[in-house]
């Protein structure tokens, strides 16, 4: 299937040195050994504190500079943050009339792969293309598979690593320094990530209430749903309790692409 994701807007910035003014700011790497025409790359802009204020998929346009895909929320404030960055660099941020494909269950597909992870298929930007599917069925998809994306962001809240970045390939631990890195790579050392945004299976229909209870404590949040799949950011200490929205049973459907924490390797102090 083939969708035209019509809630992403795609900015280019070029100019001088256009890869290292990028590189000191967001959490991926974006050299020219990580971002090739090839591979695109997911990354985060975040606050010094390490908290999520804008996700991006950025491709490698050559000549033209690097092109970033963004939600339509956060594309104003994404632009106007970098160009506060660039202070006195001939860096420029621009509007382009590029849209947004990506395409799911396709073999032979000569387009990039998503970086975050291989179910997710293929993304592409390109002026017009067909498509057999539509931006609700491409979001239906992923969060059926647990992948969380920016709806699921809380700005200035979520940090970084809350979203599964390390697992979804959103953040480099060797590049160097970038805006948040220190808080970042502390968590991550420290395997301090307490609460992560997980798919979720619900059992009635959501009404206005999303807050999400394990007996008379408060567990996490609804972020997002599709049906009766969901994102929530919850405590992962809870992730294997009864837990309920609305009164109504709802049970975590921990994907397997991500490790649980007795799984995982532990971080020391």
């Amino acid at each position: 299937m083939i969708a035209y994701l019509d809630d992403r807007s795609v900015l280019v910035v070029s100019g001088e040195d256009v890869r290292d003014f990028l590189n000191g700011l967001v959490s991926n790497d974006v050299s020219e050994k990580a971002l090739t025409p090839e591979t695109p790359v997911w990354a985060g802009l975040l606050s010094a504190q390490g908290k999520y204020l804008a996700d991006m998929m950025l491709f490698d346009g050559g000549e033209a500079g690097i092109f970033i895909d963004v939600h339509k929320d956060r594309a104003a404030d994404l632009a106007k943050k970098l160009k506060l960055y660039r202070l006195r660099r001939t860096i420029e941020i621009a509007p382009t009339g590029l849209r947004v494909f990506a395409g799911w269950k396709l073999k032979g597909l000569s387009r990039p792969h998503d970086p975050r992870l291989p179910a997710l298929g293929h993304r592409w930007l390109a002026a017009g293309g067909s498509v057999d599917a539509s931006a609700a069925d491409w979001h239906a998809y992923r969060i059926g598979i647990g992948v969380p994306d920016t709806p699921d962001f809380e700005v200035d809240k979520t940090m970084w690593l809350e979203t599964n970045a390390a697992e979804l390939n959103g953040v480099s631990f060797s590049k160097g320094c970038y805006v948040g890195q220190e808080n970042t790579a502390r968590m991550n050392w420290r395997a301090k990530v307490n609460k992560r945004l997980l798919p979720v299976m619900l059992a009635e229909p959501v009404g206005a209430d999303r807050t999400i209870m394990a007996g008379d404590r408060e567990a996490g949040t609804l972020r997002s749903f599709e049906g009766a799949h969901g994102i929530a950011l919850l405590r992962v200490e809870y992730a294997d309790a009864l837990l309920t929205l609305g009164g109504h049973p709802v049970s975590v459907e921990w994907p397997e692409w991500l490790p649980r924490p007795k799984d995982a390797e532990q971080g020391k102090d």
